[in-house]
């Protein structure tokens, strides 16, 4: 039978401890060492004589190599790591990629005046002669604090149904004078993302580089729109360089098209890049392949042989050598661009502050018109003349770039990630994994639906400007339920649902030690609650723990003990402060030192310097 020997006995084995971990135990370990073996050469070992001297050095190698072992082993892990080059290597690792502050979404409505026309059947319709196409690519508008938006798409006020309904709404802005209508105004609304749109273009040598690198000047670049060539190539953005193919929207003009916008095509894309950001700089860099455009490529792994020199036919040769980076033109990982000039059309620009408010947006900057032909000089010039801009709701899905600790949160959940949802953890991962284009997510939450087994009810919110929690725009609503619809299992669904926030007050009556000053006390406490209070520890669905509030309140220097503590929810307009109309009796709701909310709602002290009051005794 073998013998084994626990992990004590290997420690304390010939009087040797290999668990010391600092100074003071290498020290002694070491001086009971010297006094064992080497007491007949040296007998003082004070800290002023030569002998001590040797120990504490010693020991402070072993506590120094200690220190930077347990530092080194605790870099291996993405939850112990803390230099920031470590962790977004484990993020990288994960497949966690780095982004910059990301923009807004809103649904801008934009109106024209139009002169009236009769149809054939005499109807009076707008004039379709006059009805302009607005190009995405041209027009930019602002806000009142000066946040550019951009179209998400082109917004033509002639498209129609197909019944032939103009798609925008109209109503009769002028009458002629037997009461007939002269003018119309017409309303649409469209997608708007904030940010600028910018153009750079790089001057590429005759060269064939593999894996070419360019970097965007701007910061928090949101979108890269186009990548286009000096002979009109087109490069597509994909995930990988090994992915030759990519997935493009086209428009549906088939007499479904009020039920399907888009068709769905693949396409092949020899040319292509990946995209990333610098999370130190937020700069984005493009990446391209490593094929040779002028070299044929017919074999999908080259031949090593065709890379040396012919030595069919020879009997004797010399020493030759084989450029390994000739394997790297096949085409297998893309076209590297050469002897051209490669411009690059990307939005850039982000942050909380594009959040902005409803009503807000009033002002054209640029303007991309075209009018059909048949279009008179001064019926075009009025029209645009007539044009305006408003926004009916706050946009919303703009958040500041992320921090180190957000990175870091984000490598459990892509280290689970699959290119498709089974669990729940898989759906919360890919809400987050949206496109900052398409409006970002802040608090989202799941759960099984009682009508359908199969379904699932996604609860979803947003921050506005002054990062107070509002619902989240039907514009990103949509662009959840079409991005989702791709990594769904196909017996599942998904209902997107608005979240429930419940606002709530703090009001606590307390002991203050005679010798503390109350109103600091106070004052200390109304902190204190605010710092465990912050919405950013709250998900969906959390409930407000009683304990943890009269902890922070018991724990504050000068208090002496607790008197009363109430949590009562705040709902409509108090003193020109805006709440939730959702009504709340947090005392019927509570459940062993619980606040318990309905299923689909969070807690949200929403202004904490007006919602926390106390006093003291």
């Amino acid at each position: 039978m073998a013998d084994t020997k626990s992990t004590k006995d290997v420690a304390k084995m010939d009087g040797k401890s290999y668990l010391n971990k600092d100074f003071s135990g290498f020290k002694n370990d070491l001086l009971r060492f010297a006094k064992n073996y080497f007491s007949d050469n040296i007998k003082d070992f004070n800290e002023a004589s030569l002998g001590g001297m040797f120990l504490e050095l010693a020991a402070y190698v072993g506590d120094s190599m200690t220190y930077y072992l347990d530092h080194q082993f605790n870099e291996l892990s993405p939850t112990t790591a803390i230099e920031t080059r470590n962790v977004l290597m484990h993020a990288k690792n994960a497949g966690v990629k780095a982004y910059g502050a990301a923009p807004a979404t809103v649904l801008v409505t934009w109106y024209i005046k139009v002169p009236a026309t009769q149809d054939s059947k005499g109807n009076f319709i707008p004039d379709k002669t006059c009805l302009p196409l607005l190009k995405e690519d041209g027009i930019t508008i602002s806000s009142a604090n000066g946040t550019k938006f951009t179209l998400a798409e082109d917004l033509d006020f002639s498209e129609t149904n197909t019944y032939g309904i103009y798609k925008a709404t109209y109503s009769v802005s002028e009458n002629n004078t037997d009461g007939t209508p002269a003018k119309y105004i017409m309303k649409r609304e469209v997608l708007c993302i904030s940010g600028e749109v910018k153009t750079e273009s790089f001057e590429i040598a005759n060269v064939n580089k593999p894996f070419r690198k360019l970097i965007l000047s701007k910061q928090d670049v949101s979108e890269v729109i186009s990548v286009r060539d000096s002979k009109k190539n087109e490069y597509y953005l994909v995930d990988s360089l090994t992915q030759d193919v990519v997935f493009q929207k086209i428009r549906n003009v088939d007499k479904d098209g009020d039920l399907v916008n888009a068709n769905l095509e693949i396409i092949p894309a020899p040319r292509r890049f990946v995209g990333s950001t610098d999370f130190r700089t937020r700069k984005y860099t493009v990446q391209f392949g490593s094929g040779d455009a002028d070299s044929l490529d017919d074999d999908i792994i080259p031949d090593p042989s065709e890379l040396a020199l012919p030595l069919y036919g020879k009997k004797q040769f010399t020493k030759f050598s084989i450029d390994p980076n000739s394997m790297l033109k096949t085409k297998t990982l893309g076209i590297a661009p050469k002897n051209t000039v490669i411009t690059i059309q990307y939005r850039a620009g982000g942050g909380i502050s594009h959040n902005v408010e409803a009503g807000s947006i009033r002002t054209i900057d640029t303007m991309a018109i075209k009018f059909p032909w048949g279009a008179t000089t001064e019926n075009a010039n009025a029209v645009i003349a007539s044009l305006d801009v408003k926004n009916l709701a706050k946009a919303a899905g703009g958040a500041a770039a992320p921090s180190i600790d957000d990175m870091r949160a984000q490598i459990s959940t892509a280290r689970n990630y699959q290119q498709r949802m089974v669990t729940q953890q898989d759906l919360i991962a890919r809400i987050h994994s949206l496109p900052a284009n398409f409006g970002r997510v802040y608090r989202a939450g799941v759960a099984k639906s009682k009508e359908n087994p199969l379904a699932s009810e996604l609860y979803v919110l947003c921050q506005d400007a002054d990062e107070r929690l509002t619902m989240a725009p039907d514009a990103l609503k949509k662009n959840l339920r079409t991005y989702l619809n791709e990594f769904r299992l196909i017996s599942d669904a998904i209902d997107i649902l608005d979240a429930t926030v419940i606002n709530y007050g703090v009001y606590f009556s307390i002991v203050v030690n005679p010798s503390s000053n109350k109103n600091t006390v106070i004052n200390s406490v109304i902190t204190n609650i605010k710092n465990v209070s912050a919405t950013k520890y709250f998900q969906i669905d959390q409930p407000i723990v009683e304990a943890d509030l009269i902890n922070v309140i018991i724990n504050t220097e000068g208090v002496l003990s607790l008197v009363d503590l109430q949590v009562n929810s705040i709902i409509g307009t108090q003193q020109d402060r805006e709440y939730s109309d959702f009504d709340f009796d947090m005392n019927k709701n509570k459940f062993k030192g619980l606040f318990v909310g309905p299923k689909g709602s969070i807690f949200e002290l929403r202004y904490p310097d007006d919602d926390i009051t106390g006093t003291a005794e």
